[in-house]
């Protein structure tokens, strides 16, 4: 299974949003020369599967300063710590600009949802959302990452958040650092140290020889 089949059975669809008018309507940008790549078969892939990342890649859909404004989000939501990295060291910025482009019907609600966010700022504290300080940042955060208590007229902002949310998590969680994160090491052939002792442990069975 790649990495497009792991996000689809992780169920990332579209949500409903409200977003901007205006953000609705600012056009994609793409790069005018693509870098050639290697086409060379990939195990389990067609090569029509292999022309389309290509091609998907080599356009581009968020400006720079949207960029910025996902990696910073993103590594909100998942900071590094003594575990592991965060998620811009695991490339989610890169995976969701890949993303939105793979499954085309979160373009308006990302994008819209970046412009509240940048206008929300704004008002607040009279700087869009990169340009606020930490603090700043966090607690615009705090008024929309917790649906149940999120204002009434913060739900624009909390549609968005929970689809960056889940993007973000999806993309983290389907590259190595997340696997790793999460302590998942999967079938090693050949190998079999034993029932480990928490499980042993559990069950009552750690002074019982296996």
């Amino acid at each position: 299974m790649n990495r497009r089949d792991s996000i689809k059975a992780l169920g990332i669809t579209a949500i409903s949003t409200t977003v901007l008018v205006e953000a609705c309507k600012q056009p994609e940008t793409k790069t005018e020369i693509a870098k050639p790549e290697e086409t060379a078969k990939e195990a389990g892939r067609e090569q029509w599967e292999i022309d389309r990342d290509k091609n998907l890649k080599s356009a581009t859909f968020f400006t720079k300063h949207e960029m910025a404004t996902i990696t910073v989000l993103a590594d909100i939501i998942i900071p590094k710590d003594d575990v592991s990295g965060s998620a811009s060291d695991a490339k989610v910025p890169e995976f969701i600009e890949f993303i939105v482009k793979d499954i085309p019907e979160h373009k308006v609600p990302m994008r819209g949802g970046l412009k509240w966010l940048d206008i929300y700022s704004f008002n607040k504290f009279q700087k869009s959302f990169v340009e606020a300080s930490e603090k700043e940042q966090i607690s615009i955060v705090d008024e929309i990452a917790y649906p149940a208590k999120a204002r009434p007229e913060m739900q624009a902002g909390v549609a968005f958040f929970n689809r960056m949310r889940d993007l973000t998590a999806s993309g983290f969680y389907t590259t190595e650092i997340g696997v790793k994160d999460i302590g998942y090491v999967g079938n090693s052939p050949n190998q079999w140290a034993g029932v480990p002792d928490d499980v042993l442990k559990q069950y009552g069975m750690e002074n019982v020889k296996i």
